[in-house]
């Protein structure tokens, strides 16, 4: 069954705290960084990643999903977790597997994995993303010393009257009573669930720190940010999308309440000019552009619309090769990916039980007029794009990190 804000009968965080009690509560051995919200929490994680390090720590990172392996998922100041150390931390939970009342589920097992190789490795730092909504996360038996929340949006709901409130309430779950929470782009009536929460102190996004200028620039964006302490000028962002500036405000307003003080200038360029993000309106190559984004959520598919549009405007004709997971909303994805504009969207299936059939995507375009065509498989999808695409034209490959 799905779980939705407001309907997650099934979870509980009993199993993963035995299994954290098991293993000497690793995750209480070192300061977290954590991060939720229905888009960009990834991305955030990343830049919060860099700027730690460029101010000399040592940071271990847990993100999800993975692209290629799983080793991805867990990284020791951007070097993802080699087999020797997974295989050993795995071996760890196995042994204690046995004493458990319930047999915790992969995510649980991962999860406990990563705290186990940051306390060991170690790290001075964790930076950990919630993989689902946030108060009954497996993550969630870390005790955030940062609980950031970078928005608030239409993903693992049921729309249902109320249902911005039931995410905010869910979300807000990671904010502790010594926490300093940094709340991103969420509706100001909002706030009062996390200020509900207890929070050590609490900043917002466009009140206590904010993106003051904005101007794109070849591969990128030139911004100039508000921080809770100091200002940060002339900062070079090598990302696409006007979202991604207002996700590095949250990670620097994230790392500024971390330290309790404003960070230096040169450490600010030094992390985000670092940054790379595979799958986040990546630039593949051009004539033909060829972009992947892992948007995977109405807000993210428009978000993706806007950057085409504002960054790149192409001249030729849009083809979009599209596949969902279950739990989205065909309708509502195709109704996002119609921002695009689409000359034609190829409809694809994802592997495994829970993609979405690609007669269910295309019965979607259909019922909004738009050209399609029924392609089984991605990697069929993306050749036949491939193969129309001219020169001056854009293929964008998108709908779920899993593409």
């Amino acid at each position: 069954t799905s779980i939705a804000a407001g309907r997650i009968a099934g979870l509980s965080l009993v199993g993963m705290r035995e299994l954290m009690s098991l293993l000497g509560d690793p995750q209480q051995d070192i300061p977290v960084i954590h991060i939720t919200g229905t888009n960009g929490k990834g991305t955030v994680a990343a830049m919060v990643t860099s700027l730690l390090q460029a101010s000399g720590l040592t940071v271990g990172t847990y993100t999800s999903p993975h692209l290629r392996r799983v080793n991805e998922r867990i990284s020791r100041n951007g070097s993802e977790i080699s087999d020797l150390d997974l295989a050993e931390v795995l071996s760890g939970i196995a042994a204690v597997e046995p004493l458990l009342a319930v047999q915790p589920s992969w995510f649980e097992v991962i999860t406990a994995a990563a705290f186990r190789y940051f306390a060991e490795a170690p790290v001075d730092v964790a930076v950990i993303e919630v993989g689902l909504l946030g108060r009954l996360d497996a993550t969630n038996v870390a005790d955030a010393a940062v609980a950031v929340v970078t928005s608030i949006q239409g993903d693992h709901t049921d729309f249902a009257p109320g249902w911005e409130l039931a995410v905010a309430g869910e979300k807000a779950g990671i904010i502790k009573a010594q926490s300093i929470a940094v709340i991103g782009e969420v509706d100001p009536d909002l706030a009062e669930v996390f200020v509900a929460e207890g929070p050590e102190s609490l900043v917002r996004l466009g009140v206590d720190f904010a993106a003051v200028d904005d101007q794109v620039a070849i591969g990128g964006h030139l911004v100039d940010l508000q921080g809770v302490f100091g200002r940060y000028e002339q900062l070079f962002l090598p990302l696409h999308g006007a979202h991604q500036v207002a996700n590095a405000s949250i990670a620097v307003a994230a790392v500024e309440s971390f330290f309790g003080t404003a960070l230096d200038a040169e450490v600010v360029a030094e992390g985000f000019a670092s940054l790379k993000l595979p799958g986040r309106f990546e630039v593949l190559r051009y004539g033909p552009l060829v972009v992947v984004d892992g948007a995977h959520n109405a807000d993210a598919l428009r978000a993706s619309a806007r950057t085409l549009e504002d960054e790149f405007a192409p001249a030729g004709t849009r083809i979009i090769v599209l596949g969902l997971l279950a739990g989205r909303d065909p309708d509502r994805s195709v109704a996002a990916v119609s921002e695009l504009r689409p000359d034609l969207i190829l409809c694809c299936s994802l592997d495994g039980s829970r993609g979405v059939s690609a007669a269910v995507l295309a019965a979607a375009c259909a019922k909004r007029g738009i050209a399609h065509e029924t392609v089984g498989d991605p990697a069929s999808a993306i050749a036949r794009a491939l193969a129309l695409a001219a020169e001056e034209d854009v293929v964008l490959i998108t709908g779920s990190f899993r593409m």
